[in-house]
């Protein structure tokens, strides 16, 4: 997991290379040319919160109204959605699961234009889709995806802001802060905090996360890793969902991780930062600015809120994987888990 961990500076680097970037921006010069009128995005688990994440980037900066399918609705149900006027994305690490594939034919047979994005272009997933995008990871050695997770979520934005710029192709001002991100994350990765940071929580026995707009898939993955790594039981909310009735569970007992960006959506978290104060919870922040009440700070540059998730959650891996140590745990070879999780 560590190695992983330390790969993802250069996994940005890959993706931002001509080959790439070309084959990125085809893929969203079709769909710019289709002109589909809604989102829908498939995927489960880590790949869950990358689709997310892509929700709020197609919904902020295409004006398309976009959402999280159903697989089960499909593939246990039956049902047969029109589809026909969306693009329906499947993201998945490995494209192996069956209930994805399901969901992309399905759709392809609505009429819809499917399209995979995953880290096997010989997966089941990539074939069942009319078009792919290879997110370039390379192996994954840990159960526990890391660098995969982040190569979605930067190929999802390249996506979405080729879609947006027409013919697929990035504005050079925008080009120009991207290929900036491989040595962000290498300075992020460097920090010692979130290693130290373990003992705090070491015998914690349930955790909050929270984040609002561009960060909630951050808090929804950070709880993920926490649990599958440290078997720390961890409940994400947004911040707006955690003031509308889980504060009350939150004490000096029961520790706050929140993630609060330099944008609206950290503008919008520091009500529920001084709320989850008032409870005298145990909170640490991860953002580019101390936040008062905030016990601690797990610090990331301070970037655009839309680049902000491929920087945030890079400190977070590393708590997970140093507190799962602390715990006697071994975060490579989670209990239960496999790299390839198939659904039905």
């Amino acid at each position: 997991m560590a190695a992983d961990i330390n790969e993802q500076p250069a996994g940005y680097a890959r993706l931002l290379e001509p080959a790439s970037l070309t084959a990125i921006a085809q893929v969203a010069a079709v769909i710019a040319e289709r002109r589909p009128k809604h989102v829908v995005f498939t995927a489960r688990g880590t790949s869950d919160h990358a689709a997310l994440y892509a929700a709020y980037l197609t919904e902020i900066r295409l004006n398309l109204p976009a959402g999280l399918a159903s697989p089960s609705a499909i593939t246990v149900f039956g049902a047969r959605p029109d589809l026909s006027e969306a693009l329906v994305i499947g993201v998945s690490q490995s494209g192996g699961s069956p209930d994805l594939t399901e969901v992309l034919r399905v759709a392809r047979a609505s009429g819809a234009l499917t399209l995979a994005v995953t880290n096997n272009p010989d997966s089941p997933l990539t074939a069942a889709a009319e078009l792919a995008i290879d997110v370039v990871a390379g192996h994954e050695r840990a159960v526990a995806a890391t660098k995969t997770y982040t190569a979605e979520l930067l190929a999802l934005l390249l996506l979405v802001e080729g879609i947006r710029a027409g013919d697929g192709r990035l504005p050079a001002d925008e080009r120009a802060v991207l290929e900036t991100l491989p040595e962000l994350a290498e300075s992020t990765l460097a920090d010692p905090l979130p290693g130290q940071l373990a003992a705090r929580y070491r015998f914690a026995d349930r955790m909050v996360t929270t984040g609002r707009g561009y960060a909630y898939p951050t808090a929804r993955e950070a709880a993920l890793k926490l649990m599958e790594t440290s078997y720390l039981p961890s409940l994400a909310f947004s911040g707006a969902d955690l003031l509308h009735g889980p504060l009350a569970m939150t004490d000096p007992d029961v520790p706050v991780l929140a993630v609060v960006g330099a944008g609206p959506g950290g503008t919008a978290m520091r009500d529920v930062v001084a709320k989850v104060g008032e409870r005298r919870a145990d909170l640490v922040v991860v953002g580019p600015a101390d936040v008062p009440g905030a016990a601690a700070r797990m610090p990331v540059p301070e970037v655009d809120e839309r680049y902000a998730p491929l920087l945030d959650i890079l400190p977070v891996q590393r708590l997970a994987l140093a507190l799962a140590l602390a715990r006697g745990e071994d975060p490579d070879a989670p209990r239960g888990l496999h790299k390839v999780t198939s659904t039905l």
